[in-house]
């Protein structure tokens, strides 16, 4: 589906929301349409504040995204689910990622979303001038604005709500999730698809920025 520019914030949710139930989000979670109803729609009084102005998903950049976690739906279910803007191919997990590496690579302590299962990230940054830059270097730029880091799922709702932001050369890490070692899980393109995998901390890659947002806001009943 293409992303198609909405009169205002309640619109965009909407559009975000139907693009889950179009890609099977509530029945892969095994909750009927009024359950997963309930768990979103709480979030969209939210987002009744947040401009639209100065976003585009062609610049790298979108107001909010609508986030359902992988304690409602599994990684390995929603990136099959994403694709390029225009293409065919699903999305998928790559094969470095060794048997249960994906569990392991959790949101960190300062995101604040232990436990949470839908959420609204803000003020979202592709962060493609992090493109040639050591990851633990770009990471830590990142926190000295203030800002946080894209969690896994974070980043398949990018590209899941817009998938004109994943392009050739433009692509990102999210360094929100990690296991305990040195590898930062990231998306790019591969075989003409969205794929998810990893790199080194210490390694640059011209092609690959960081992911950020300015912050994050849960269901109001659970705060």
């Amino acid at each position: 589906m293409t992303h198609q520019p909405t009169a205002d914030a309640g619109s965009e949710f909407d559009r975000q929301v139907g693009n889950l139930v179009e890609r099977d989000y509530p029945t892969t979670a095994g909750l009927t349409p009024q359950e997963f109803d309930a768990l979103v729609t709480p979030l969209r009084d939210l987002v009744t504040d947040i401009g639209l102005g100065g976003h585009e998903a062609g610049t790298g950049r979108v107001p909010f995204l609508l986030v359902v976690t992988r304690d409602v739906v599994p990684v390995e279910e929603t990136m099959p689910r994403t694709t390029l803007h225009g293409k065919p191919k699903p999305g998928f997990v790559d094969r470095t990622f060794e048997p249960g590496a994906l569990e392991r690579f959790v949101a960190l302590k300062e995101t604040g979303i232990a436990g949470q299962r839908a959420y609204l990230l803000l003020d979202v940054e592709r962060g493609e001038e992090f493109c040639g830059v050591v990851p633990n270097d770009a990471m830590a730029t990142v926190h000295g604005r203030g800002r946080t880091l894209l969690t896994i799922e974070e980043g398949i709702a990018l590209i899941t709500h817009f998938p004109e932001i994943l392009v050739k050369n433009k692509c990102f890490s999210l360094g929100g999730s990690r296991s305990g070692d040195r590898r930062v899980p990231a998306i790019w393109i591969s075989r003409t698809a969205p794929k998810l995998g990893w790199c080194w901390e210490g390694n640059p890659h011209t092609w690959l920025g960081m992911a950020s947002a300015g912050s994050r806001r849960p269901t109001p009943d659970a705060v």
